[in-house]
C-alpha cells in the first residue's frame, strides 16, 4: 500500500514517530478528500483544494494547515519527485490563536501535589525549566547539569538546541532518577538480547559503542523493554506521553481546578511567572526556545490584559 511506503519512507529518514504519524494522517486526509486517487495522478490543483477545504470546512487552526501543507509538500518532493508549485493559490486559515491557559501559583502547588509520584519530577521540570511534554520525556541522563544547574535540551522543535535553567530544588529527585535509571540499565546490560538505547540521526554508526554508553540512555526510562519499531531490535524506550497526560488530567480533577489544563500548561505558567517576576522577555523567550520574541510575547498579553495590566473602570465607582 502506499500509506505503508510512506510510513516506511518517513521512518527511514530520521523523522519522530509523532511527526510520522501526523504527516501520515494528513496524507491520507489528502488521499481521502481526492477520491482515492494515487497522489502521483494529482498535483498543484487538488493540493491547493485540499489546504482550501481545511481552511473553509474544517475550520482548521493555521498551525493545523501548515502542518499538512509540510506533509504534502514534503510527499511529493521527497517520494514522488513532483515537487509542488511554490506559487500555489489557497484559502489561509485564519482562526485567531486562543490565549494560553495559565495557573495560578497556588494553583500549580495544588497540582503537582496530587500528581502521581511515578510523574512528579516530569511536571516539576516542564514548570521549573519550561520544557514541552516531549522534550522532557526524551532526555538523557547526561543531558543534566548540576555544576551550572541547567538541562541541554538537544532537537526541541524545529530541531533547536538550548539549555535552560533548573531549579536546585530539584537536584535531589533528579539524582534519585538517575540512580533508578541506572538500575534498569544494569539489568539490561546483563540481557543478551538488549540491542541497547535508540540514538538520533547517524550517532550509532558514527559511535557504535554509544548505545551501551549510561549517558546516552534516556533520563525516564519505561518500565518494561520493547521493539524499537525502526529496526525491529529490543531496546528500553522512554515512558509513553499518555501515561504523562493521563497522571495531569486525574491531578487536576483531584485538585478540582476548573481550568482547561495539559502537559503544556506547565510551560504556559512557566513563562507568564517568569515575567510576573520581572524576567525580562528575551530571556523568556531564549529559555522557551522562540525563534521569534513575538511568539513570546502572546504570554504579556495574559498579564497586560487583565487586572495586573488594565484597572477597570467598575473599580472607580465607589471611590
Amino acid at each position: 500500500m502506499f500509506m505503508d511506503y510512506v510510513k516506511e519512507q518517513l521512518i527511514a529518514r530520521n523523522y519522530a514517530l509523532s511527526t510520522v504519524h501526523s504527516y501520515c494522517y494528513w496524507i491520507k486526509g489528502f488521499i481521502i478528500f481526492t477520491g482515492k486517487k494515487h497522489p502521483s495522478k494529482c498535483h498543484n490543483r487538488e493540493v491547493e483544494c485540499y489546504l482550501t477545504y481545511l481552511a473553509n470546512q474544517m475550520n482548521v487552526a493555521p498551525k493545523t494547515q501548515a502542518i499538512a501543507l509540510n506533509a504534502l509538500v514534503l510527499m511529493y518532493r521527497e517520494l514522488l519527485n513532483k515537487p509542488l508549485s511554490i506559487s500555489m493559490q489557497f484559502m489561509k486559515s485564519k482562526t485567531q490563536p486562543k490565549l494560553p491557559v495559565v495557573m495560578t501559583k497556588i494553583e500549580v502547588s495544588k497540582l503537582l501535589n496530587n500528581i502521581n509520584n511515578t510523574y512528579l519530577l516530569p511536571c516539576q521540570l516542564m514548570y521549573g525549566s519550561g520544557l514541552r511534554l516531549m522534550e522532557v520525556l526524551r532526555l538523557r541522563v547526561q543531558d543534566i547539569d548540576f555544576d551550572y544547574a541547567a538541562i541541554q535540551v538537544w532537537n526541541g522543535k524545529g530541531s533547536k538546541h538550548r539549555r535552560v535553567t533548573v531549579a536546585p530544588e530539584l537536584f535531589r529527585s533528579l539524582k534519585l532518577q538517575i540512580s533508578a535509571a541506572k538500575v534498569l540499565f544494569e539489568q539490561d546490560r546483563r540481557n543478551p538480547n538488549y540491542k541497547g538505547v535508540s540514538l538520533p540521526f547517524a550517532l550509532a554508526r558514527k559511535y557504535p559503542e554509544a548505545s551501551f554508553d549510561f549517558g546516552w540512555h534516556f533520563l525516564f526510562p519505561s518500565s518494561r523493554l520493547s521493539l524499537d519499531p525502526k529496526v525491529k531490535v529490543l531496546r528500553r524506550h522512554h515512558i509513553d506521553r499518555t501515561c504523562l497526560r493521563k497522571a495531569v488530567k486525574k491531578a487536576k480533577e483531584k485538585a478540582a481546578i476548573d481550568k482547561q489544563i495539559t502537559c503544556h500548561t506547565f510551560r504556559h505558567c512557566f513563562a507568564t511567572h517568569l515575567l510576573l517576576r520581572g524576567a525580562d522577555i528575551r530571556t523568556v523567550q531564549e529559555q522557551l526556545g522562540h525563534s521569534d520574541v513575538r511568539t513570546t510575547q502572546i504570554y504579556t498579553h495574559v498579564i497586560q490584559h487583565g487586572a495586573n495590566g488594565v484597572r477597570s473602570p467598575l473599580s472607580d465607582l465607589n471611590h
